[in-house]
Formats: C-alpha cells, structure tokens, sequence
C-alpha cells in the first residue's frame, strides 16, 4: 500500500511541477503581446472614384476604396486631419493612368504602391514622420 501511495504521489508531483512550468512560459508572451504595436486602420469614405486616361471615345472610371494601415490608434487623428490633401493626392495618380495600366493585375499594384508611396510622403511632410504601415485596395471596380 505504501508503495501505491507513493507511486501515486511522485505521479502528481510530476504532472503539477510540468503544470507550473508551463504556466511560467505563458507569463512572458502575454507581456511580449503588450509591448506589440496596435495597428489601425483609417477608410477614405466615400470611395473615391475618378477618370483615367481611355483608348476609347467612352470616359473609363475607377472607383476604389482604400484603407490605411496605421502603427497606433492615435495616427487616425493625425491622418483624418489630412484626409483632403490625401484623397486629392490618390485621384490625381489614379487620373494620370492609362487603361491598360487599370485594367492589368500588375498595373494595379504599381498603382496601389505609387498610392503608397506618394501618401507616406506627403504625410511625412505634414506629421514630420511617416504613420503609414500600408495602404489596401479593398474595393477595385473600373469601366
């Protein structure tokens, strides 16, 4: 009997001693979780929608919406303030494309980068340091 007892105890000394250790190992990620940057995202509302260079006698148009990819929360304020220089920034890229360029998969990611691009400038320019992480076409329609 004494030895079932303890056979029995060293079996749960075991198991609770492997529980502990694995409860030490999560402390650590939760605060490294903490520490992790708070994306954000800010929506051009309403979509933007303008003309691009056509082959055709027919005007083409695009309509996008386009979200922004923030590092924190508190960015959003900093960039709806300049949302009007940003949403006027994006239709003059997207008017100066030609069709094929719309139209194209990879026309369109040169579109969205040179979006990208000319946005973390500009709100380089007017923060003194770039907010922008990224910049998504959520909505791609063109005629």
């Amino acid at each position: 009997m004494k030895k079932l007892l303890s056979t029995c105890l060293i079996l749960f000394t075991g198991i609770f001693s492997v529980y502990a250790a694995d409860e030490k190992e999560v402390a650590p990620a939760d605060t490294a979780a903490a520490t992790a940057p708070e994306y954000a995202y800010y929506a051009f509302d309403p979509e933007i929608v303008t003309n691009y260079i056509s082959n055709r006698k027919k005007l083409g148009f695009v309509k996008i919406s386009i979200e922004l990819m923030v590092k924190s929360p508190d960015d959003l304020i900093t960039i709806e303030r300049h949302d009007p220089l940003l949403r006027a920034a994006i239709v003059e890229v997207l008017g100066n494309q030609s069709e094929d360029k719309v139209k194209s998969l990879i026309g369109r990611e040169e579109i969205r980068r040179e979006c990208f691009d000319i946005v973390n400038n500009l709100i380089t320019q007017e923060a003194g340091k770039p907010l922008i992480v990224n910049l998504l076409f959520t909505s791609y329609l063109y005629d």
